[in-house]
């Protein structure tokens, strides 16, 4: 099994394998987990990196989807989400976290840190994109972004169908196509440069829906 991996600056990332969201990793954190199905391939892409599992303190999901929050329950770390989307991970709401979508059941699980606009992750600010969930989060240190499901590489943007708003993702859209990104890392698909040309095809494309 090739083990999909590379770094940007000093952000190391992880392809979603299967229906996995994708991960990332800096200093003590780890950005989603994925379904928690393929946590062999994750943990030894971390270990390839050249990081240990042990200096990792802190799991931030982007948003309380399954795909992005299954892994947490392999990881003794404390969980960080927006204050929005962490009602109902800590409410064990199947419907609303898509577990019954991916055919799974999950478990009540606790949000340490409730996340607010604002708050830093070491380098990275927290910016409050609703769209796809009410409490998506994108993660931002003035060159890369770290953005969830809330826009994709390629322009595309996440599902709004399943919990989520349009008007609220065109406006999370217009404001991220204000930022200076240098490097795209999404929650699905690849990780790219020219990351502000993708936000403002995205943009583009959401003001095309009604």
């Amino acid at each position: 099994m090739g083990v999909k991996l590379k770094k940007i600056g000093d952000v190391i990332v992880i392809e979603g394998m299967g229906y996995d969201s994708n991960v990332y990793v800096f200093e003590d954190v780890i950005v989603d987990t994925g379904t928690g199905q393929h946590m062999d391939y994750i943990l030894k892409s971390i270990q390839d990196a050249g990081k240990k599992v042990d200096d990792l303190s802190l799991i931030v999901n982007t948003h309380n989807h399954y795909d992005h929050v299954g892994g947490n329950r392999y990881f003794n770390l404390q969980v960080a989400m927006h204050a929005t989307d962490a009602i109902a991970l800590e409410e064990g709401n199947e419907d609303a976290l898509l577990a019954t979508m991916f055919g799974k059941s999950v478990e009540k699980m606790k949000v340490d840190l409730k996340l607010e606009e604002g708050d830093k992750i070491h380098g990275f600010e927290v910016l409050l994109t609703p769209g796809h969930t009410a409490g998506s989060i994108c993660l931002y240190d003035g060159e890369t972004l770290i953005s969830g499901d809330t826009v994709f590489s390629g322009g595309g943007f996440g599902r709004v169908d399943l919990g989520g708003n349009m008007d609220d993702m065109r406006r999370s859209l217009e404001r991220l196509s204000k930022l200076e990104v240098q490097y795209l890392l999404p929650g699905h698909g690849p990780a790219v440069g020219d990351g502000s040309q993708h936000i403002r095809m995205a943009n583009e494309m959401v003001n095309g829906f009604y």
